[in-house]
């Protein structure tokens, strides 16, 4: 089951980044980091998307002014 969520940009890439610091601080516990991997790779994925959107709206807004 996928949950859908409405987190923001910045918010899911704070959230990113301290699952980054807590693989980088080498903790062992197997169990917290496959979850902690599984919802790294879904902030991953909400980022990607969102900066996919904006990126087709600057698309989008320099071929309107560019005519």
């Amino acid at each position: 089951m996928t949950k859908k969520t409405s987190i923001n940009f910045s918010k899911a890439f704070e959230e990113l980044e301290a699952i980054t610091e807590w693989f980088e601080k080498g903790e062992a516990d197997l169990d917290e980091g496959l979850a902690k991997f599984e919802r790294g790779l879904e902030l991953a994925k909400v980022c990607k998307g969102k900066l996919s959107e904006v990126e087709n709206k600057i698309k989008e807004l320099k071929k309107k002014f560019e005519e």
